[in-house]
Order: structure tokens, then sequence, then C-alpha cells
């Protein structure tokens, strides 16, 4: 995704202006941030020093420590807020759980935020320790969490704060579907956000509260849901779906902001790489009468502030034990060499498709695809280290799902073996199919003569028009490596899952000690 933001203007700015009103306010906005202290390069990935150094990387919080402080010296008036999904997605999560991301919101000076489905994804005594830690309120509506004594008295439905001398309503959602999608354990319940928000927008305007800004991790559909069927709602700074909303490029889900009635709804997009920028005024009674801006893009522009970056850097250091650790054993060596991978089925690849289906298989997903560019090495048989497997998947990429035809599948394997003789990366590594490629046939005119896929009588043929779940990476499933057809909005898509590291260790893990096999998946005719 985050590579359609480079053909936009979104780095010009706010260019829109906002009438002269009784009270003029401008809300900055993060969300989806999953713990990207360090830039990420165009495929949100973990991005070198060096690459940075070359203007290659975007986001980071030594980026937003500047860009926000320029923000904030532009008005007079002005909140800093995020939509959830603080926690998951790097090393640093994985080491400090939400100690950082608390320390780096509090230093970046948030006034509130929503709990995304992430934060619950090491249950609520991890959630409660960064709310204990943090120096903003955190907030969730549409939950029910009395009977939960780690965080029954840490979260609040709504809060109020001030700014300019006016009263600004503050609401909190996250996924309704967060059972689903995390760990919140047995004690928490959550429901509907439609009157969720209500209840909490009329007890709002009952204590003389005219100005009512959502945060929502709940996904742009929601969002626009919520705005058309609730009364009294300014504003939503949303979450969860990382939408991209801007009014300059052709790439965006729709505008920023997007009006349905009298609701502004704003996204970031994901990881830093946006700071959301959206100036609002009010007459006398609180009605919204503008709402104008543009998300600021966070590329080599935006300065770096550097005793952020020696505080990450800092930080960073003690990620070395993870490397270290040792999580599994091998049975035999695991060959993930390049010039294997790139051309045919190979051990390292089956291991890591095995692994991306085995960890959503109970969501019905039926299709593994990866590609074998983000295989970066094998490893040796014996004691298998964090650090191994983080050499052969080092991109902090995390598990997508979606849902697709059978004619997608198709295409994107087809994609898959077009490039086999520059040894390109797209090559597919497989799970839950078969297939059978042609070399001697053009590039993507019928290379691929044979698809199977296994159901509970065996494999048989795939349906062209038939809808299979499948999981990949998150760089394949934006566009990555010419997997365009995966992109879009329109595919029930999943793209903030746990990282793909992770889940191999664990999958070696739980087969240890690891048999590396071939199957013949993958057929060369």
């Amino acid at each position: 995704m985050l590579k359609s933001l480079l053909t936009s203007a979104a780095a010009l700015g706010l260019t829109a202006g906002v009438a002269s009103a009784d009270y003029s306010l401008t809300i900055l906005h993060t969300n989806d941030f999953h713990a990207r202290f360090e830039p990420v390069n165009k495929y949100d990935s973990g991005c070198s020093v060096e690459d940075n150094a070359e203007g290659k990387c975007f986001g980071g919080t030594a980026r937003l420590v500047t860009a926000i402080a320029d923000a904030q010296a532009r008005t007079d008036n002005v909140i800093l807020v995020d939509g959830g999904d603080q926690f998951q997605g790097s090393l640093f999560y994985t080491y400090y759980k939400g100690k950082v991301a608390a320390e780096m919101m509090n230093k970046l000076g948030y006034d509130a935020m929503t709990v995304g489905n992430h934060e619950f994804d090491d249950g609520p005594e991890v959630l409660r320790g960064f709310i204990e830690a943090v120096d903003f309120p955190v907030l969730m509506s549409n939950a029910d969490i009395s009977a939960e004594p780690l965080i029954s008295d840490k979260i609040l439905k709504s809060t109020v704060i001030e700014r300019g001398g006016e009263k600004l309503g503050l609401i909190g959602l996250t996924p309704e579907d967060t059972d689903d999608l995390a760990s919140p354990g047995p004690n928490i319940t959550f429901s509907d956000p439609v009157p969720a928000v209500q209840t909490e927008v009329d007890r709002l305007t009952g204590m003389g509260v005219n100005k009512i800004i959502v945060l929502s991790h709940s996904g742009y559909g929601v969002d626009q849901r919520v705005a058309a069927e609730t009364t009294g709602v300014d504003v939503i700074v949303g979450g969860h779906s990382n939408t991209y909303l801007s009014n300059v490029s052709e790439r965006a889900v729709g505008p920023y902001p997007t009006m349905v009635g009298k609701t502004a709804i704003v996204q970031a997009y994901a990881y830093g790489v946006l700071l959301g920028e959206l100036n609002v005024s009010f007459d006398d009674a609180g009605k919204l009468i503008e709402a104008s801006g543009e998300p600021l893009v966070m590329d080599a522009t935006v300065a770096q502030d550097e005793e952020t970056v020696a505080r990450v850097a800092e930080l960073a250091e003690p990620l070395e034990e993870i490397r270290n650790e040792v999580v599994a054993q091998a049975a035999a060596p695991i060959n993930g060499e390049r010039d294997t991978c790139r051309l045919q089925e190979c051990e390292m690849g089956n291991l890591v498709a095995d692994a991306m289906l085995a960890r959503v298989a109970d969501q019905g997903v039926t299709i593994a695809i990866a590609n074998s560019g983000g295989l970066r090495a094998g490893i040796d048989a014996g004691e298998v280290t964090m650090g191994e497997v983080l050499t052969v998947l080092p991109f902090q990429n995390t598990l997508s799902t979606f849902e697709v035809s059978g004619q997608v599948v198709i295409d994107a394997l087809e994609n898959g073996v077009s490039q086999v003789e520059e040894t390109k990366g797209r090559f597919p590594q497989v799970a839950g199919l078969k297939f059978v490629w042609d070399p001697t046939i053009a590039p993507n005119e019928g290379r691929v003569i044979e698809v199977l896929v296994a159901t509970e009588d065996g494999f048989a043929p795939i349906d062209p028009a038939a809808t299979y779940k499948v999981v990949t990476n998150n760089y394949v499933r934006n566009g990555g490596d010419g997997y365009d057809m995966f992109e879009g909005d329109d595919k029930n898509a999943y793209d903030f899952g746990p990282d793909l590291a992770d889940v191999t260790a664990e999958y070696i893990a739980a087969n240890a000690p690891y048999q590396p096999y071939v199957d013949g998946r993958i057929i060369r005719k």
C-alpha cells in the first residue's frame, strides 16, 4: 500500500483553509502504528540504516516528533489522538510488550487513544501495564469489562478534555470481533458500536459537551455505518482497516475527510508513514461547519529528531538477546537457497507456507502463498535460534488473510512463475494446493497448466468461480512482487496478523525436531 502513496502529492501537506469561526481545532492523528519505532521501507517492512540515510525510508517515531511539533506550531488549538493498534508488529513489541509504546506516546504527547484488537494480543495484563504507564486516557465504549479485574478500572468509555477554553468529548471503539482477532480472555464481551457510541454521545451532550470525536479502531466501513446511524458525532478518527484517505491521490480509497451526513471521517493508513492533520471549525452551538485537511507523508523531507533516534537505537540493543534465543530443533538442514527457492519448490518455502496455513486454518483459510523473495537464508541442523529465523524472514512482515476467486489464485500463480528466467523473488511457495507449470509457454500466457486444491477427500481441481480463503504476508497482499491481483479493499482482508517470523518459529518448535521436506506440490513440466 505504501508504494502507492509515493505517487501522490500528499507530501505537499494541508492546502485547504479553514474559515474564521467561533472555534477552530486541528486534530493530529495516527493509527495502526504496530511498534514501528524505526523507519520502514516502501513495503512497510524493516528499513536498513543505509537505506534510511539515502532517503528511501518512511515513518519512525523520530520523524513523528518533528512533524507533530511543526503541526502544533501552525495552530493555537490542537489535539493528538490515536486510532489503536500500537501493539504488535516488530521485535520492539516482542521484547518490551507495551513499554516502548507507552514511552514514545508520552514523548509525542498524545491526548487519548482507543483500544485496538492487537492491544489484547497478550491478554488484559499487558494492556493494563501499558495503560498504567501512559499519561493519557485509553478509551473503549463497546465492551463490557466489568468482570475483568485487570482493566475494569483502567479503561474509560469516553472522556472530556479541554482545549482553547472548549470541552471536547472523546469516545473509543474497538472491533466487535476482537474475541476472534486477539486474546481478550473470557471476562470481556464486545458489542455493536452504534448503540455504544450513541449512549456516550447522549451522556456527553447531557453534560453540555457539544463537540464529539470518536476514536474508532473498527474499520472504514464500520465508521461510515456509525456516522450514518448515530446523531451528534462530529468527527470519527479511524483505524483497523489501514485505509488511505486523500484528496490528491487517485490511489486513495476515499476523500480526506470522508463526509457521511454531518460527520467527518478520517484515517491515516498505518505504521507511522502518515500523520493525519484535520482542521475543523464549529459554530457557537457546537455544529461542525467545516472540515478539511490532508495526511502528511513522513518521508525523508521530514527531519528525524536526533534525541529520539538515539533513544530508539538504545532500546534496540537488547533485541540481540532475542536473536540468540534457541526456539527449536531442526533434524536436518533446511534449504532456503535463493537459486533453489526462486526456481522450484524448496524446503524453506514449504516450512513457511505450512506455518502460515497452520496458524490460520481454524479461520477457514485453505491456501497459503509465500513469495520466495521473502526467504533470505537456510537453517542449519541442530539448535534453531530466533536470530536464524529472523535471518530467513527479516522483513517484519505480518500475516494477511483475504478472500479471492479461484481464477485470482490462478492469476497469482501465473505471476509467480512469470520471471523464473530472471530468478525473481515472486516465485510462489505454497501450501494447501499443488500446481504444474510449463516454462516453454511465454510468461503470463498460461504457464500454469494445472492447479489442485486440498479438500477433505484429497486434492481436486481448483474452481475458477469459487471463493477461497488465502493467507500470505502483508507485502504480497499489498501488491509486492507483482501480486497486484491481491490488492484492494474488496476482499474481506485482514492484513495485520502476527509477525511471520514469530509464526514460523512457533511452528518449528511445535514440530521439533523439525524434519524438512519437499512433496511435489510444485511440478515443472
